[in-house]
């Protein structure tokens, strides 16, 4: 099973057990928290398989594997199931070996954790103007609101004085905030880096980055699916595929 396999829904049978030495990750292929945790899996090096669920449409046994009905969820060989993207990426990052992502220092990790909870009200207003832009509503306010919540964003990366959130190289902070820049466009704030230096040469150099280049959906492509997601359609989350 693959990232580009056709999703699964309601009235699908459960897929087949975990293979040994495997991690299965239940997900949706335009989901930005599932890329976060695509994203750690793969600067980890941790062999995965990606099921794809329909959103619109969710299997019966899918709420087996992720209570919320939400992606992403994992499930390991010996049945251990983990939701919800902070506590997945945490969670891959302190049970396989490989690099680790995150700060040994507890104060740093608490200051990362602490840009998240920063970063999480930009993403709050970001699902605002999608919603407003499925609604054919004006953006103006949402947009400036969205543009004060960047400007928070800017002011840390400027005073950590290196050229990632999480220091020399990207790391888990970046990973976990990345997926929002690929979007941006969605919902026509593109613009907003032209007024931020500091996280316009970050997302420059996040651009540059292996995974996030392996992970990397094309703006035309994502256009799509957003076309029909605005739609209720069944069909968004396979848009693209044969």
């Amino acid at each position: 099973m693959s990232g580009s396999q056709r999703s699964l829904a309601k009235g699908s049978a459960p897929p087949g057990p975990v293979p040994e030495g495997v991690i299965w990750l239940y997900g949706m292929r335009f989901c930005p928290y599932v890329q976060r945790a695509l994203l750690v899996l793969l600067a980890k090096g941790i062999k995965h398989e990606v099921i794809n669920i329909n959103l619109k449409s969710k299997p019966e046994w899918f709420f087996e594997k992720s209570p919320f009905g939400l992606v992403p969820s994992l499930e390991t060989s010996d049945g251990k199931i983990i939701y919800e993207s902070p506590i997945v990426c945490d969670y891959l990052d302190e049970a396989y070996p490989g690099k680790k992502l995150s700060p040994t220092d507890p104060y740093e990790r608490a200051q990362e954790k602490i840009l998240l909870v920063h970063f999480s009200q930009v993403t709050a207003v970001f699902s605002e103007i999608l919603q407003a832009r499925k609604k054919n509503q004006d953006l103006t306010e949402l947009k400036a609101r969205c543009f004060e919540k960047f400007k928070v964003i800017e002011e840390t990366l400027s005073k950590r004085k290196t050229p990632y959130f999480g220091g020399k190289a990207a790391s888990m902070v970046d990973y976990m905030i990345w997926p929002w820049f690929e979007r941006l466009h969605i919902c026509e704030i593109t613009h907003f880096l032209e007024k931020l230096p500091r996280i316009n040469a970050w997302q420059k150099l996040m651009l540059q980055d292996a995974w996030v280049k392996a992970t990397y959906t094309e703006p035309e492509v994502t256009t799509g699916f957003f076309h029909l997601f605005f739609k209720d359609s069944v069909d968004a989350t396979d848009y693209g595929l044969k």
